[in-house]
């Protein structure tokens, strides 16, 4: 039997991201008419809707993150690509330490919409770590089984010590 081709893979891939969108669309149109017809107990239980909400947005983000693995599998083939693809692994890990310190120690000195991103990017960080681990598993070039590895100990490190800052009060 002959071995699916590169490009064949990459529209599957394509096919698999255009799936979870249009299940995520379904998902959250329906979330939005559930919450438009029913505004009385929107107003009464804000919270408690805005709970579902957030949990829609992890479960739509879980599944983005399928094709996203499968994605990464095909680009591992390819030396250049995967090597590229680490070194932006590291620049993103590397914005949570950043996020942690201005969101820590910048409470008073940074704007709030900064403080906002700083939080999403911290919120993010365990979906991130995933996202490092199984492009670790999947590197198969030295120099990027080294960076995916540097990012995985920096955004390792960066969620430890945000859970040991948040634990501590």
């Amino acid at each position: 039997m002959k071995p699916i081709s590169s490009r064949t893979q990459l529209w599957f891939v394509g096919l698999g991201y255009a799936a979870v969108f249009a299940i995520a669309a379904v998902l959250v149109f329906a979330r939005y008419l559930l919450e438009h017809f029913h505004r009385a107990e929107v107003a009464a239980a804000g919270g408690m809707y805005a709970a579902g909400d957030t949990m829609l947005a992890m479960f739509i983000l879980c599944l983005f993150m399928i094709p996203t693995a499968f994605l990464v599998w095909v680009m591992a083939k390819y030396e250049s690509v995967y090597t590229t693809y680490s070194q932006l692994l590291m620049g993103l890990s590397l914005s949570a330490p950043v996020c942690l310190s201005l969101f820590v120690f910048g409470k008073n000195h940074v704007a709030e919409s900064l403080s906002v991103v700083c939080l999403c990017r911290l919120v993010a960080s365990p979906f991130v770590l995933v996202g490092i681990v199984v492009s670790r598993l999947v590197a198969r070039f030295d120099r990027a089984k080294r960076l995916t590895s540097y990012a995985l100990l920096i955004e390792g490190l960066t969620l430890g010590i945000a859970v040991a800052l948040l634990s501590r009060g």
